[in-house]
């Protein structure tokens, strides 16, 4: 396997930048890492949209979007929270919706959605905790 992540610096760079995070597989349940991460995420300072087609309820105080091309607005990146065999076709919505960074969470990573977004000059972040990666690089 290649995927190769940018430098922590970059990701420092890349965090402080970013304004709106769009959030895949961001679970209603509270005692998930997903809304765990998004929510510490949110009190640092990030507008976080939950995307999630089988949410009832808002998450985190905002309506959730049942797929990346329901937000209205830029992206800045797609913090991913599905399990690996699901990353290319988020890599594929993902590039449609033209945001910035791609980001699939710790544990998680697939060659083919990571080839396919580096041959279309995206930044891919794979393999990491988005709130550790801020707490490490504030």
């Amino acid at each position: 396997m290649s995927i190769e992540n940018p430098s922590r610096e970059e990701i420092g760079k890349i965090l402080k930048k970013a304004k709106r995070i769009a959030v895949v597989g961001l679970s209603e349940n509270p005692e998930k890492t997903s809304y765990m991460v998004s929510e510490a995420m949110q009190r640092a300072g990030y507008d976080i949209i939950p995307v999630n087609p089988t949410a009832t309820s808002k998450i985190l105080g905002v309506d959730p979007v049942k797929s990346l091309k329901e937000i209205e607005g830029h992206v800045d990146i797609v913090n991913v929270f599905r399990r690996s065999e699901y990353l290319p076709g988020v890599a594929k919505e993902f590039a449609e919706i033209e945001a910035d960074v791609f980001w699939a969470q710790l544990g998680l990573y697939h060659q083919e959605a990571y080839d396919f977004l580096k041959e279309k000059g995206y930044t891919v972040i794979m393999d990491r905790c988005i709130k550790v990666e801020h707490a490490i690089t504030r």
